[in-house]
C-alpha cells in the first residue's frame, strides 16, 4: 500500500513495484495532486506496465540518442540516414518530453516539412525513426506509450531500366576503367557498393565464381554469381589488367575494378556526362539493378534464384523493380491477338 509524506515545500510519494519501495518528489505542496500521481503510479504498477520516476522528464532527444547508439552498437549501415533524421526530429522535437507529444506535434511536423518542399519518402524515413526510437524507450521501460505517427503515401514504383541499346551506348562513352564496372552490376544486380567494393579474393576465376562476402552486402548475407561467356572473359582481361598494374607498381592490388592501382570510390561526374550523351539524363547506376532483375526474370530464370543473385531478401522490393517495359506490353498484345485469331479459326 503506497503513502503520502512531506518533505520541505512538497508533497512525496511512496508506492511498490514487484515489491521494491519507489520514493518519488510529487513536485506539488497540495496534497490532492500528490495522491493522484500516487494512485496513478500504484495502477501502472498493478496493470504490470513500466513506471519510471524520471519518464516525465525524459526529452526526445534521449530518445534520439538512444536511437543512434542502437545503430552503431549493431552496425547498421545506414546510421548516417538515421542521424540525418535524428538531426531534423531533434531541431524540431528535441528539448521536448517525450510524455508531451502527440499526434497533432506530428502532423505539424509534416506539414512544415513539406512546407520545405521534402518529399513524402524523406518525411517517411524521419517518422519511421521517430517511430523506432519510442520503440526502444518502451523496450527500456523508460516511455510507456507513443503517440500515433501517422505515415505518408509514397510512390514505391520504379520506373527506369535499361535497354540493350542503351546499354551498348552507355558502354561506349563511359571510361574503360568503368565498362566492367557497368556489364558486372547490369549482369548481378548488385548495389553500388556491393560492386565497388569487390576484391580479388572473392573472385575464383577458375570455377568462374564472384562471392560477396556477408559484411559486404545490405541484408548481411553472402551470395555468388557464376560468370559465363563474355562475363567470365571480362573479369579474366580485368586480372590480367590487375597482374600488370601490380608489375609495375611493385605492389599487390586487391580490387578487382580501379583505376590504375586506385580503387574506384566514386565516378558521379563521369556517370553524368556519359547518361547525358546517350539521351538519359536521369538515369541512375540503381537502374542497373532494376534491369538485372528483369532481365533475369525474361531470361526464364525463377524468381527466387533472381532474388538470390540479386540480393533482395523480400518479395515486395523484388516486385517493385520487375518493370514492364513498352515491349513487354507489345508482346503480350500480339500474343493475345494470335490467340484470338486461332479461337476465331477453330469455331469454323
Amino acid at each position: 500500500m503506497g503513502s503520502l509524506y512531506r518533505r520541505g515545500r512538497f508533497w512525496w510519494i511512496k508506492y511498490y513495484v514487484d515489491g521494491r519501495p519507489i520514493r518519488e518528489s510529487a513536485k506539488t505542496g497540495k496534497e490532492t495532486e500528490a495522491r493522484k500521481l500516487l494512485k496513478l503510479r500504484e495502477g501502472a504498477a498493478a496493470d504490470g506496465m513500466p513506471v519510471s520516476p524520471r519518464a516525465d522528464r525524459l526529452r526526445i532527444d534521449h530518445l534520439l540518442r538512444d536511437l543512434l547508439n542502437d545503430y552503431q552498437v549493431n552496425r547498421k549501415r545506414s546510421v548516417d540516414k538515421a542521424r540525418r533524421c535524428a538531426g531534423r526530429l531533434s531541431a524540431a522535437f528535441g528539448a521536448r518530453r517525450a510524455v508531451s507529444l502527440t499526434t497533432a506535434d506530428i502532423r505539424a511536423y509534416i506539414a512544415a516539412r513539406q512546407t520545405e518542399g521534402a518529399a513524402n519518402a524523406t518525411i517517411n524515413r524521419e517518422l519511421a525513426a521517430l517511430k523506432r526510437a519510442f520503440s526502444l524507450a518502451m523496450a527500456n521501460q523508460t516511455v510507456r506509450v507513443r503517440p500515433y505517427i501517422p505515415m505518408l503515401r509514397e510512390s514505391n514504383v520504379r520506373t527506369g531500366f535499361l535497354s540493350d541499346e542503351g546499354l551498348n551506348a552507355l558502354a561506349r562513352v563511359l571510361p574503360g576503367s568503368l565498362k566492367p564496372v557497368l556489364l558486372f552490376a547490369v549482369f548481378s544486380g548488385w548495389r553500388k557498393r556491393e560492386v565497388l567494393g569487390l576484391t580479388w579474393s572473392n573472385v575464383d576465376l577458375n570455377r568462374g565464381v564472384v562471392r560477396l562476402e556477408p559484411g559486404l552486402s545490405k541484408g548481411g548475407e553472402g551470395r555468388e554469381v557464376y560468370l559465363t561467356g563474355d562475363l567470365l572473359a571480362i573479369f579474366r582481361a580485368q586480372r590480367e589488367y590487375t597482374t600488370r598494374v601490380e608489375r609495375n607498381q611493385e605492389r599487390i592490388i586487391p580490387w578487382v575494378f580501379h583505376r590504375k592501382g586506385k580503387p574506384v570510390r566514386s565516378f558521379d561526374k563521369a556517370w553524368r556526362v556519359a547518361r547525358v550523351q546517350i539521351g538519359m539524363p536521369g538515369l541512375l547506376f540503381h537502374d542497373l539493378r532494376r534491369t538485372a532483375v528483369r532481365n533475369m526474370v525474361r531470361a526464364g530464370i525463377p524468381e527466387r534464384v533472381a532474388m538470390q543473385i540479386s540480393g533482395h531478401k523480400t518479395r515486395s522490393i523484388f516486385d517493385r523493380y520487375h518493370i514492364v517495359s513498352e515491349g513487354d506490353l507489345r508482346e503480350a498484345a500480339r500474343k493475345l491477338s494470335v490467340s484470338r485469331a486461332q479461337d476465331r479459326i477453330r469455331s469454323l
